[in-house]
């Protein structure tokens, strides 16, 4: 059940993200604050991870996320849905949700040009940020919500 709360909010965050090109603070401090109230009350996170876990996956978002941020390849909303990533999960999730993204996002940049002449013009209307030749920064967060329905499949 938890999991499937985690990615309905993910997917809540990746649709306004391709929509609009941010992501509202209630979705990503409201999940932040939820979930660390929820460490703090339960000593474990949303996933069942210990605090600790839950704790070093925060600092290694902001590690991680930080620095793009600096450099203008991530926004402070993907910074800020990495951070409640991590005190919702643990390590492992992170990690594998970052890497699962990184290659999704690879994918597309490969695929894209030859996909999207092939889109019909409303898709590419709603789609308008991932077009491959106007949009130099796309949205991350649904690149997120498939890393981390790869980490998923892939950690037990």
């Amino acid at each position: 059940m938890q999991s499937f709360l985690l990615f309905i909010w993910l997917a809540v965050c990746a649709v306004q993200d391709v929509q609009q090109r941010q992501i509202a603070n209630s979705l990503t401090l409201g999940a932040t604050v939820v979930a660390l109230v929820y460490l703090l009350w339960n000593g474990a996170t949303w996933l069942g991870s210990s605090s600790e876990q839950g704790v070093w996956a925060f600092f290694l978002a902001l590690a991680f996320t930080l620095p793009g941020y600096a450099m203008g390849r991530l926004g402070a909303d993907d910074v800020k849905l990495m951070a409640a990533l991590g005190l919702a999960t643990d390590n492992m999730h992170l990690l594998g949700t970052f890497i699962g993204a990184g290659i999704a996002s690879v994918v597309w940049l490969l695929i894209a040009p030859r996909l999207w002449p092939l889109m019909n013009k409303k898709l590419k209307a709603y789609l308008q940020y991932f077009d491959p030749k106007e949009s130099k920064q796309q949205p991350f967060a649904p690149f997120i919500l498939v890393g981390m329905l790869l980490a998923v499949a892939w950690i037990p």
